[in-house]
């Protein structure tokens, strides 16, 4: 093919035929040095122009200037700086340059020439403007590095960015004219300008990215003291003290180019197990506050009224990222095609008897080069490419988090939970995904435009057939991306009820366990999951059918370019054929991939939507609350005409108050019956409400403690702290008025005890408590306390009444929601409510007298105290004496350490973790978990057979185009269409059949783990934070749903593919073979060293992770204590924390990843070079012409291919890990079995509900103290049973046991006969009813609250609520049994809720009945009213009824008195309260509490 005459001409005309064309002017030798040189002569001006107005502004002062000209120089001395080796290789790079250009200027007027003199005068121009531009632009570094500038001027970046421009085209021509023209016929000063400026490449491309980053290489240190303003550099100068700090955040250009800063980390993991702490952090700029505080800086203001906020900041945030790895990847995709292009020369070359050795070896390095630029590129495009990802993830989980902290209730409610969960555990991973792909949205359709006009110099117009079948794929691509998006869209919609589900359950476990519905909530949570699988089906065989068609597309589009070639009589030699083979397979992955990236584009296009909607929800008014701290005024809190409501946008008032004032030290009650309104009070006091009208104030700092306890996952004391520094004088009276003391000395590791999640391992009292010690010892000016006393019993009640209320608290404002009466005449203010509003309020005599509503509640205890004080004075009821007591405190004691052992103060454990690599089962049991070997083999069988159909392809064109053959373009084109549809009918096949085996792999797993869940005991789900099994129901799920199975399924192929190469190879140069050994022990060693540190980082992420979901859930249940307190700041530093834990382990694990391909990359590069060098120096009567074209189109994507083969090895067992965590909780010590076929109870067990204790002794876990320490006892059928006792003294455990939630330590329970433990649990528990201690609602409607599993009637339900007086407040909603329940119950208030769990038990009528504070929400009034129902509703029933109330007790047949975890009382109340007995004197407490 000739070449143009005007890339070789020397004139600066076009001629007449050349006068039209533009690439004259772009790439003819002397238009070429004009440019370059108009652009140093024009950059020399512009400094000239800025060192003038330096000069003129020195003269003026600089005492209140802030310019850029002035800013090095002030403050010079108050400074630290510090030059790195970035800078000293930035000046050693430019000196070489101003060198190389002052050495080229005098050799164009010492060597002989007899060309024009118009062409040396501007080879002499073009050389000289070079050599004075780069000493100028040394003297501009000296000058930055005097005045200590970490920015290089504006004028030298751009000047740098349009060098590389220029770079490109005078490389891009002199490529040309070495390779078309050769060495031998150019001229002297034009050749070595070439050869120049193919050197010179990389030094541009340098400079260029030096232009981008902007930074001199000279880094502030420590900043004056005058800047003291800004916090920043404070935390810089913190953060480069750190021990551990990444060594990226020092480390040279070198080291950041070639990944030599992740070495240290590499030798500390290959010599033994990664910990947390090995693991550095991450360099300062990339930390997560850093991160925030961009994010929040760049969000749009109100008045842009952006609709899409998130995707408008994430852009503003990192475009300058984004441009960097755009740079990189266009880099990557211009050397790409100079491998493709050497093609047709090498054949040319081999084709010719007599060669100079000299050009080939020019070929060979110019390969090298290309390769060595492209690998380097292509691996620094991935890890900054992963970085951003990460720093996206990083911006959005702290603002997400931030806003969950600002939500409404109402817009909390709206979300879930679970939901709230995913857009921080999935949908920010989407977008860290997104950023993987969204080069290739433009890279791949450039690609294909720069291999069309390369193809077109070779196969003329018929490379507009491939660019058809091009079209024709982006096209189907696009098309099918619309019908993935929506089964992508549906997935997550799918994934989000099915994680809502699973957190209900998770939160709500005890109460499913107590009422034996696991299979319910498991039938539940396969609905949603089949009805994911059915959506993730659906997309799987989509995208495989996409990645067939887009696998054999390369062999399609060649097949139309050949067939158009021949039509139009081009010869197609073997040099022509493979060259365009080989720029087709250049554009397979990207062509392959490009789905993919439409893809992630679209999944994180719709998460942009699902977190613009989550952000753009209604926040907290800040303003409806009027907050003052030290005012003079006397009032504390003033409501006038407030008018508020929980649902945001409603106008109907949920609450009224048209005018409440409590004075500063005020002790007020708030009281009502339930669903009064009384605790959205104090939600309207704490701006928990939306405000429709009226004026709050509250003057000083609020302490609020909820009604359902909210306890962290941490121990006792940091529960308590709260974040404060520890005051041991201040904890230890906090810990005393709160009545904790005796709790802790039972504890055997005291206040250092951990708690469970959610306080599962405290009763409901101790939980109370523990909040309440957390209030008091914040020592704020306001208590919003709402029914403290709801959950302990009367000695316990009393003694927090008097010695916190009104003794820690007297002289602050204290106000109480509660039920108790008894107390009332103590306080300052009574206010008292009905349907939301304020009906009465003053002090008690006030209110007595002036009757209503009052009065009745008083004549409501009243009457339930009668039957007290009737049985009070039937006897003494002096306490037993104090010394017995001790004794028997001190002997328990003993027997519990001498039985706990060591035993260990940690109840939450830290999360298993494997060590060392995978095990191999794991492996086998994921690929053989649906179809056995068979389905294994079926796979490997199909993945060969299309391999060999893709070899033969190419073995066809080498055959059919070989010079020895007469050219049969009939045949040619028949056999290789023919091979070509047996290629794509086996991977089309192969595809649906990996994407079965995948898909029936990941919901045998998904199954398994639901199973072994849902049969774990509840000691797990009381020592397993439930983010441990989010995590793994969510992102593990997520990976073996979809990643593994692609990515298993890519590197079976890649691995076929890679050994098809070394096969073409070292048939072509067999002295190949000799490499293929080293070169595969050096991979194997390498992804050794490598998978060492890289297995650990995954699993450590996977563990780092947890705690961030976890905090998330447990945030969520308690943001309306967070901000009660105002401790919003701190939440959000510990996320922070949690978060940068998370994000180094990511940060590394990306650092490894690319320092392992890259090496890998370059051994494929000299394995190439060496094999080619081989082929070319090889007698042409041995190396035939054609399979060098055959072996150099096979070996170009070696380097490639082998680093995605080992580097998918690497990621696959990463991946894997995934699996080993599901296996985990695939395999929990289940429970007992749920039936025993051999040991079913009658029908109508049990017929009377006689029970039997014999010595029976509990512990929660094996090497903890005992709780039930033997008890013995007969109760009759038929009984009444009172439960009392002090908080935390076993009672509840005692409940638990007997539906065996805690297994029997020894000792035995019979019922009607039968040993319960020889019963399937749920043959025991469901024919049991319960009212649990915590009242607990499911998200749903009022009917599946009552009656789940569908089996009553709506007239049944109906009258139950009646009987449990709730019909009115139903039959008033809308819907009715219809009606909205919301995530936890929340738009119920906690006294309606136990009525509703009351109603599910008179619906359900057991024989047998254990009521576990069941009124211990509700006030008096409808407490008499539910003991009257139950006394008649279960008359012949057994009731075991656990109470603080005494009055509740008073009437029944026996009371069992339960003091650190002994029986120590058991007989009727009569006969107790005849002699000294703690039961009389609980009731004698009681009795004189209101005294």
């Amino acid at each position: 093919m000739p070449s143009p005459s005007w890339l070789t001409s020397f004139s600066c005309s076009p001629s007449p035929i050349e006068s039209s064309s533009p690439a004259f002017f772009f790439l003819s030798p002397c238009p070429q040095r004009v440019l370059f040189s108009s652009v140093d002569l024009f950059f020399l001006l512009i400094l000239l122009v800025f060192s003038l107005r330096k000069l003129c502004s020195r003269p003026c002062s600089y005492a209140n200037t802030t310019s850029f000209i002035a800013r090095p120089l002030l403050f010079e001395k108050d400074t630290l700086y510090k030059v790195t080796c970035f800078f000293h290789f930035s000046f050693f790079v430019v000196i070489l340059l101003a060198i190389s250009y002052v050495v080229l200027s005098i050799l164009t007027f010492t060597h002989d020439t007899s060309l024009q003199t118009s062409w040396k005068l501007i080879e002499a121009l073009f050389r000289g403007s070079q050599a004075i531009t780069n000493v100028v632009v040394l003297l501009v570094m000296m000058n930055e590095k005097r005045v200590k500038d970490t920015k290089h001027p504006l004028p030298l970046r751009v000047y740098w960015a349009a060098n590389l421009v220029i770079s490109f085209l005078f490389a891009a021509s002199g490529i040309y004219r070495l390779v078309n023209i050769g060495v031998a016929n150019l001229e002297f000063n034009l050749k070595i300008d070439d050869i120049f400026s193919i050197v010179n490449l990389p030094v541009a491309v340098y400079l260029s990215l030096l232009a981008v980053k902007g930074s001199s290489g000279i880094h502030v240190v420590q900043r004056p003291d005058f800047d003291s303003s800004s916090a920043e550099p404070l935390l810089s100068q913190r953060i480069l003290k750190e021990e551990n700090l990444s060594p990226y955040a020092n480390a040279s250009f070198l080291s950041k180019m070639l990944f030599l800063w992740m070495n240290p980390l590499l030798q500390k993991g290959y010599k033994f197990p990664l910990k947390l702490d090995d693991v550095p952090s991450l360099p300062p700029q990339y930390r997560t506050e850093k991160m925030t505080e961009l994010f929040a800086r760049n969000w749009p203001k109100p008045e842009e009224n952006c609709k899409y906020p998130i995707g408008i900041t994430l852009l503003r945030c990192f475009w300058k990222e984004f441009i960097f790895t755009g740079i990189l990847a266009a880099i990557k995709l211009v050397v790409s095609f100079v491998g493709p292009v050497l093609i047709q020369k090498f054949v040319d070359y081999t084709s010719v008897k007599e060669r100079p050795a000299s050009q080939g070896l020019v070929l060979v390095l110019i390969l090298l080069l290309a390769k060595s630029v492209e690998s380097l590129s292509s691996h620094l495009f991935g890890f900054h490419n992963q970085k951003l990802g990460m720093l996206v993830r990083s911006s959005l989980m702290t603002s997400l988090y931030e806003k969950l902290m600002r939500l409404t209730s109402s817009a909390r409610q709206i979300h879930g939970a679970g939901q709230i969960v995913n857009y921080m555990a999935v949908d920010a991973q989407q977008l860290h995904d997104m950023t993987m792909q969204l080069h290739n949205i433009w890279m791949t359709p450039l690609q294909v435009v720069v291999a069309m006009v390369l193809m077109y110099f070779y196969v003329g117009l018929s490379a507009f057939a491939a660019l058809l079948g091009a079209i024709a794929m982006f096209v189907y691509a696009v098309l099918g991306s619309r019908k993935n998006n929506m089964f992508q869209y549906s997935i997550m919609v799918n994934r989000d009820l099915r994680m809502k589900a699973v957190t209900d359950m998770l939160n709500n476990m005890r109460v499913i366990k107590f009422q034996a519905w696991e299979k319910h909530f498991g039938s539940k949570i396969q609905n949603f999951r089949d009805l994911e699988y059915h959506w993730i089906g659906k997309f799987m065989y989509a995208f495989s059918n996409t990645l067939g068609v887009f696998s054999t597309s390369p062999i399609m589009i060649a097949i139309l370019t050949f067939g158009a070639a021949i039509l139009q009589g081009y010869h197609l030699d073997s040099g022509t054929v493979f060259t365009v083979i080989s720029m087709i397979k250049t554009l397979q992955e990207p062509i392959r991939s490009f789905p993919q990236s439409l893809l992630s584009i679209s999944q994180a296009t719709i998460s942009l939507k699902r977190l613009d909607e989550y952000i753009k929800s209604r926040e907290l008014d800040e303003s409806s609350v009027e907050r003052v701290e030290n005012n003079d005024s006397n009032l504390a809190v003033e409501i006038k005409e407030g008018s508020f409501s929980w649902d945001d946008k409603g106008e109907e008032a949920t609450l009224q108050v048209s005018e409440l004032e409590i004075r500063k030290g005020d002790l007020a009650a708030i009281v009502g019956t339930v669903g009064s309104g009384k605790s959205s009070l104090l939600s309207s006091v704490l701006g928990e409400m939306h405000k429709i009208s009226g004026q709050v104030r509250v003057s000083g700092k609020t302490a609020y403690v909820a009604q359902t306890a909210w306890i962290r996952n941490a121990t006792i004391e940091e529960n308590i702290l709260f974040g404060l520094a520890m005051n041991r004088e201040k904890y230890s009276e906090a810990i005393r008025v709160c009545c904790l003391e005796k709790d802790l000395e039972m504890l055997e590791y005291g206040d250092q005890t951990e708690i469970g999640e959610r306080g599962i391992n405290l009763s409901g009292g101790q939980k109370q408590r523990v909040q309440l010690a957390r209030a008091v010892y914040q020592d704020c000016d306001i208590y919003l306390l709402d029914d403290i006393f709801s959950a302990v019993d009367a000695q316990t009640g009393t003694f927090i009444f008097k010695e916190c209320a009104m003794g820690a608290l007297k002289d602050k404002t204290v106000i109480l929601v509660t039920h108790q009466v008894d107390f009332l005449h103590n306080f300052n203010l009574i206010a008292v409510m009905r349907d939301g509003k304020i009906v009465q309020s003053g002090k008690y005599k006030e209110l007595m007298e002036s009757g209503l509503d009052f009065k009745a509640l008083v004549a409501a205890h009243e009457s339930s105290m009668e039957l007290v004080d009737r049985t009070d004075a039937s006897g003494p009821s002096t306490k037993p004496s104090k010394e017995g007591e001790n004794k028997g405190k001190m002997k328990s004691q003993e027997e519990d350490k001498s039985e706990s052992g060591k035993g260990t103060s940690k109840l939450i454990e830290d999360e298993e973790r494997e060590t060392g690599r995978v095990n191999f089962q794991v492996y086998i049991q994921y690929c053989t978990e649906a179809y056995g070997w068979w389905g294994v083999a079926l796979v490997l069988l199909m993945s060969l057979v299309w391999i060999v159909a893709m070899m033969s392809s190419d073995y066809w064109l080498a055959f059919e185009t070989s010079k020895d053959r007469t050219f049969n373009p009939t045949l040619f084109m028949g056999g290789y269409a023919a091979i070509g549809v047996v290629s794509c009918v086996m991977v089309i096949i192969r595809s649906y059949a990996v994407t079965r085996w995948g898909l029936e792999t990941a919901q045998s797993f998904f199954n398994r783990m639901l199973q072994s869940i849902l049969h774990a005991p509840m000691s797990f789900f009381d020592t397993t934070p439930s983010g441990r099994i989010l995590s793994r129901m969510s992102t593990d799920q997520l990976f073996v749903d979809i990643i593994i199975p692609m990515f298993m399924g890519i590197l079976v192929l890649s691995y076929f593919f890679l050994l098809s190469i070394f096969v073409v190879t070292c048939q072509n140069a067999w002295e190949v073979v000799f490499l293929i050994v080293p070169l595969i022990w050096l991979n194997n060693w390498y992804r050794k060293y490598y998978l060492a540190s890289s297995r650990e980082l995954s699993r450590l992420e996977f563990i780092a992770k947890a705690p961030v979901i976890h905090q998330f859930s447990e945030t969520i249940s308690g943001v309306m204590t967070i901000r009660g307190f105002g401790k919003q700041s701190a939440f959000c530093e510990e996320n922070i924390n949690k978060v940068n834990t998370n994000l180094k382990m990511e940060f590394c694990t990306y650092g490894s990843s690319e320092w392992l391909a890259y090496r890998l990359d370059m051994f494929g590069v000299v394995f190439l070079c060496i094999a080619t060098v081989l082929m070319i120096y090889l007698p042409s009567a041995i190396m035939k012409p054609e399979y060098v074209g055959l072996s150099l189109s096979y070996g170009l994507s070696l380097s490639a291919l082998l680093a995605m083969s080992v580097s998918l090895t690497c990621q696959v067992e990463n991946k894997m890990i995934s699996v080993e965590r599901i296996k985990q909780f695939s395999n929990i010590p289940p429970e007992a079995p749920w039936t025993v076929p051999d040991g079913l109870p009658p029908h109508n067990w049990p017929t009377h509900g006689h029970i039997k204790l014999q010595d029976l002794k509990v512990r929660y876990r094996p090497n903890t103290p005992l709780v039930l320490k033997g008890i013995s006892l007969s109760i009759d059928g038929g009984e009444k049973i009172g439960i009392v006792g002090r908080t935390g003294s076993g009672k509840s455990t005692l409940v638990q046991v007997l539906f065996r939630l805690v297994e029997p330590s020894s000792g035995k329970i019979v019922i009607d006969g039968i040993n319960i433990c020889t019963l399937g649990l749920h043959d025991l528990r469901s024919r049991f009813g319960i009212i649990p201690q915590e009242p607990v609602l499911f998200e749903g409607t009022v009917r599946s609250n009552m009656d789940p599993n569908g089996l009553y009637s709506d007239e049944e339900i109906w009258k139950s609520l009646e009987r449990c007086q709730l019909k009115d407040v139903v039959a008033a909603k809308p819907k009715k049994l219809d009606s909205s329940v919301v995530d936890g119950g929340d738009n119920w208030s906690v006294g309606q809720r136990q009525l509703l769990c009351l109603g599910r038990v008179m619906l359900k009528r057991s024989q047998i009945l254990f009521l576990d504070e069941a009124t211990a929400s509700v006030d008096s009034q409808t407490d008499v009213v539910i003991q009257k129902i139950i006394r008649e509703d279960f008359k012949n029933c057994t009731i075991l009824s656990v109470a603080h109330r005494i009055p509740t007790v008073m009437d029944c047949d026996k009371v069992l008195v339960v003091d650190e975890g002994y029986a120590k009382e058991f007989d009727t109340p009569e006969r107790l309260l005849e002699r000294p007995s703690l039961f009389g004197a609980l009731v004698q407490e009681y009795s004189n509490r209101s005294s």
